[in-house]
C-alpha cells in the first residue's frame, strides 16, 4: 500500500491522547495503511466516522497484506460508534476516575458510543446514560446519585441541545456538551444544539463541535490527566466527612 500520511507518533507521550483518523473522508486504502502503520509502531490504533461498507473494505485489503490475517484478528468494527479499531486498547487506568456519557434520546447513540470507545481506548472506565433527556426531567433527576460517582460528564444532545445546560446547573463536575446533528428543520442539522449551549446561562460549561464525540471525549482526557477531575471529587468526599 502506498504511504501518504506522516504520523504523530509521539502524541500520545507529548499530550497525552493518540492520534485518531478520520475516516469519513480517507479511502479504504489509506485507513488500512495507517492502521497498519499505527500497529506496526506500537500505538494505539483507532479510526473514526467509518461505514459498514467501508469497513469491509479495509478488512479485506489488511487480509490481503504479509501477515495479514493475525492482523484481522486484531481488527475490529464498533458499529454503534462508527469506528474502526486494530490491536488492543490502552490498560486500564482506574487512578483517571471515571466519565459518564449523556444523551438526550438514543438517535444521539452514535455520538455518545465514539465517545465513550475514545476514552476506553485511552484506558478511562466510561459508561453511557441514554435517554436522559430534558423532555422527561425526571429521567436524568433519577439519575443524580449515579452522576457523583463520575468525574467528568459527557452530553451528547440534538433538538435545542438543552441537556448540557440543565447538568451544569445541577452538578459541580466539568460538564463538556456535544451538539448532535438530530432534530427537526430548524434544528438545521445540529446548529439550534451547538447555538444553544454556546449561549447557556450555566457558567462554566464547555462545548464542541457538532457530533464530535472524540473531541468531547479527548477534553474529558484532558481534565483527568490534570488531576482535576480527582481533586473534585476528593473535595466532595471531605464536604460529605464534615457534614453534621
Amino acid at each position: 500500500m502506498t504511504e501518504t500520511a506522516r504520523l504523530d507518533l509521539q502524541r500520545r507521550q507529548r499530550i497525552g491522547m493518540v492520534e485518531a483518523i478520520w475516516g469519513e473522508h480517507k479511502t479504504a486504502e489509506q485507513i488500512a495503511s495507517i492502521l497498519m502503520r499505527l500497529k506496526r509502531a506500537g500505538e494505539l490504533a483507532l479510526a473514526t466516522r467509518v461505514d459498514a461498507a467501508k469497513a469491509q473494505v479495509v478488512a479485506e485489503l489488511i487480509e490481503a497484506e504479509t501477515s495479514g490475517e493475525a492482523l484481522l484478528e486484531q481488527l475490529r468494527f464498533h458499529a454503534d460508534a462508527r469506528c474502526l479499531s486494530l490491536g488492543d486498547p490502552a490498560p486500564p487506568r482506574q487512578e483517571l476516575g471515571e466519565v459518564l456519557v449523556l444523551s438526550g434520546g438514543t438517535s444521539d447513540l452514535p455520538v455518545a458510543s465514539e465517545a465513550q470507545l475514545a476514552l476506553h481506548w485511552h484506558g478511562v472506565r466510561c459508561e453511557t446514560l441514554l435517554d436522559v433527556g430534558v423532555a422527561g426531567l425526571h429521567r436524568l433527576l433519577g439519575q443524580l446519585e449515579r452522576l457523583e460517582q463520575a468525574q467528568v460528564l459527557i452530553a451528547c444532545a440534538g433538538m435545542e441541545g438543552a441537556l448540557p445546560t440543565v447538568l451544569a446547573g445541577l452538578v459541580p463536575q466539568p460538564v463538556i456538551g456535544v451538539p448532535v446533528s438530530v432534530g427537526y428543520g430548524v434544528s438545521a442539522g445540529g446548529q439550534a444544539a451547538l447555538h444553544g449551549m454556546l449561549a447557556s446561562c450555566a457558567p462554566g460549561l464547555s462545548v464542541v463541535n457538532i457530533d464530535n464525540g472524540y473531541g468531547a471525549a479527548m477534553a474529558a482526557l484532558r481534565i483527568l490527566n490534570s488531576g482535576l477531575g480527582r481533586s473534585l471529587n476528593n473535595g466532595r468526599a471531605m464536604a460529605r466527612v464534615q457534614e453534621p
